[in-house]
């Protein structure tokens, strides 16, 4: 007996249990509220099944007054409630977006959706990272830049480039300089919306009232 429960009643699988789904629901709003990328390659529910397995089988190899029961219940908690929530959210489309979150797009036609950024936690060095990652040198040859419900990208090229803002970290000038401008095209540094001037504009930008200008880029040749 000691071995299988410890030095606790029969009642405290009961109450793992309870914990257990408590914590479960926490994991669940905290991964939700914490951004896209928390969740990496896998859902929500199965990494919060994964930490909660995870931690119900540290104490019990650590403690000698705990059972090995205790994180079997748990364990059977985390299948069961996990195979529920899974069965759940397949049979309804908004228990799914509720849980797992829903497809946002982070980039229309060259233009950051910067509202969109904020609320799903990306910064623009993060996407910038990403573009440059697919061998994309500015803005304009994004047609569509989705991020997945798991946090992942999925980006639709542009089928005639235009100008755009460069993505090419700053520091970077050499590589900078090679970039061909496009004559009369400067693209806003905040959100990358590209306008028509013969020389840098003087006005905010429509689009996200920023005030800082670049010349807009073309592919290098």
């Amino acid at each position: 007996m000691r071995i299988l429960m410890g030095d606790v009643p029969w009642s405290f699988l009961l109450e793992c249990s309870l914990r257990l789904v408590a914590m479960y629901l926490l994991l669940l709003t905290g991964l939700r509220l914490m951004g896209k990328r928390q969740a990496g390659q896998i859902s929500r529910t199965e990494l919060a099944g994964l930490v909660s397995i995870a931690v119900s089988i540290g104490i019990p190899l650590l403690s000698p007054d705990r059972g090995l029961l205790a994180p079997v219940a748990i364990v059977a908690t985390v299948v069961v409630l996990h195979r529920l929530v899974t069965r759940w959210a397949a049979k309804r489309p908004t228990a799914e977006r509720l849980l797992q979150g829903t497809v946002t797009t982070v980039v229309i036609d060259g233009v950051l959706q910067l509202p969109v950024m904020e609320r799903v936690v990306l910064s623009r060095e993060r996407l910038f990272s990403q573009l440059r990652g697919d061998s994309l040198e500015h803005l304009g040859q994004v047609k569509r830049l989705y991020m997945e419900a798991n946090g992942t990208f999925s980006m639709v090229e542009a089928d005639e480039p235009a100008p755009g803002l460069s993505i090419i970290p700053g520091w970077d000038e050499d590589f900078r300089e090679l970039q061909p401008v496009a004559p009369g095209k400067f693209a806003c540094v905040a959100c990358g919306n590209v306008e028509d001037a013969p020389q840098e504009p003087t006005k905010n930008c429509p689009r996200c009232n920023a005030s800082k200008w670049h010349p807009a880029v073309e592919v290098l040749e």
